[in-house]
């Protein structure tokens, strides 16, 4: 039996007190408390979308601002999202996805091959998304690629609602990350002629 591919990842700092817990192979359950209601309903798309079970509590700043949680998660979801995989044996390393939503259209692509990358070209037209900044989106994606060593690149082709935009970035980076962590079963091995990931 196949070893599980789960991680914990407990991130204490001034601004913020994280415990994520995360499981590859889930069914998409989600238990998101982040304080920042937007957030909460992205990762409950991220995780319903990628299959992955997801449970995020956060005691952070929301005083000050939604930034250092929405940051301070996305470095621990790229952390978990490493440390879950592994080896990487047997994964399929890559993954893309051109999804619609309503009006919006997006292009998500990742690579899981372990040198960070970030290519970010999805302008908000609206900074606000309730009281959500709407730049924190992009953030939160960056601190997910670095800290989970993988290239991801956003192209936003059109749209014109703020919340459709971001939720359709989450729901493509879901689905992309779900493709890129399954396992092939033509290739059991490390997917690079390197040998290593």
């Amino acid at each position: 039996m196949a070893e599980p591919r789960t991680a914990e990842i407990v991130r204490q700092t001034k601004e913020t007190d994280i415990r994520l817990r995360l499981d590859l192979d889930g069914s998409g359950r989600a238990e998101v408390r982040t304080g920042v209601g937007f957030l909460d309903h992205m990762l409950d798309l991220f995780a319903r979308h990628s299959l992955m079970d997801l449970q995020v509590t956060c005691a952070g700043d929301i005083q000050v601002d939604a930034h250092h949680s929405t940051e301070d998660i996305g470095i621990c979801l790229g952390l978990a999202i490493d440390k879950a995989l592994g080896d990487k044996a047997g994964i399929r390393r890559y993954g893309h996805i051109i999804l619609p939503m309503d009006e919006t259209l997006v292009t998500c692509a990742v690579d899981l091959g372990g040198r960070p990358f970030w290519v970010w070209n999805a302008p908000m037209p609206a900074s606000k998304i309730g009281e959500f900044d709407s730049e924190l989106v992009a953030d939160f994606w960056q601190a997910v690629a670095f800290n989970g060593r993988m290239n991801l690149h956003v192209l936003l082709h059109y749209g014109r609602n703020t919340h459709h935009i971001s939720e359709a970035i989450f729901k493509g980076l879901a689905r992309t990350l779900r493709a890129a962590a399954e396992l092939d079963p033509r290739n059991p091995g490390i997917p690079s002629t390197k040998g290593s990931l």
